[in-house]
C-alpha cells in the first residue's frame, strides 16, 4: 500500500490552501502528490484526522405547489472564466449543524426560505467532490423552497442569477449549458422521476 511520509502547507490563504505530500507508492518509489484542502493547518486535514466532516453543503431543493421546478444557481466561476449552472451550495462554518449551513446558504444565495427533508443518513452523507485533487466533502440536503428571489444577501464576490427551473429548461441545460456534476445527476432524477424525491426511498 502507498504511504505518505511528510506533509508541507505551501499556502496561508482563508478558505483553500495546497499542502505537498512527500509520498512512497506500493513499490516503494517517492514523490510529490499535491492536495488543495479547505483544513485550516496540517492537524485538521482528513489524511491525518480520519473523518469524514463535511466541508459543504449542496442544497438539492424544489420549489413550487406541484413541486415540479428546481432551484439551480447560473454562477460565474473563476476557473472555468465562464457561467456553470448548479446547485445552491456553500461552506459548512464551526460548529455549524450542516443543515442549518444549508438554510443559511439558499437564504444568501437566493433570498427563499429552505425546508430541509428527514431523509435516510445515508443520502447525506458527506461525499468527496474532487478526490484525485482536493479532500473536500459536501453533504446533500433536499427539500422545499419557498419565498421570493432576492439578491439583497448575495457577497460582493458572487455572481449569481437564480434559475427556478421546470423540465424544459433543464433538459435545454443539460443540452447546451456547463453543468456542475453533482448537479447534472440530480437535474437526471428531476426529468425522470414520477415522484419529486421518489429516489430517496428508505434504503
Amino acid at each position: 500500500m502507498a504511504k505518505i511520509n511528510h506533509v508541507t502547507k505551501k499556502t496561508e490563504n482563508p478558505f483553500l490552501n495546497l499542502y505537498e505530500l512527500d509520498r512512497e507508492s506500493k513499490t516503494g518509489k517517492k514523490g510529490k502528490y499535491y492536495v488543495a484542502s479547505r483544513a485550516k493547518d496540517k492537524s485538521r486535514l482528513k489524511l491525518n484526522t480520519r473523518k469524514n466532516q463535511p466541508d459543504g453543503v449542496i442544497i438539492y431543493s424544489l420549489y413550487g405547489e406541484k413541486q415540479d421546478k428546481v432551484v439551480l444557481v447560473r454562477q460565474y466561476r473563476y476557473s472555468i472564466d465562464d457561467y456553470i449552472y448548479e446547485f445552491p451550495a456553500g461552506l459548512v462554518e464551526e460548529n455549524e449543524d450542516y443543515k442549518e449551513a444549508a438554510i443559511r446558504e439558499m437564504k444568501e444565495e437566493t433570498g427563499l426560505e429552505f425546508r430541509p427533508m428527514k431523509v435516510h443518513p445515508a443520502y447525506e452523507k458527506p461525499a468527496f467532490t474532487s478526490i484525485g485533487m482536493s479532500d473536500e466533502s459536501c453533504s446533500a440536503v433536499f427539500g422545499i423552497s419557498t419565498g421570493h428571489i432576492s439578491k439583497e444577501y448575495l457577497e460582493d464576490t458572487e455572481e449569481i442569477e437564480v434559475i427556478l427551473a421546470d423540465r424544459e429548461e433543464v433538459k435545454r441545460i443539460l443540452k447546451e449549458e456547463h453543468v456542475a456534476i453533482m448537479c447534472s445527476y440530480m437535474l437526471m432524477h428531476f426529468l425522470h422521476d414520477q415522484e419529486p424525491f421518489g429516489f430517496l426511498k428508505e434504503l
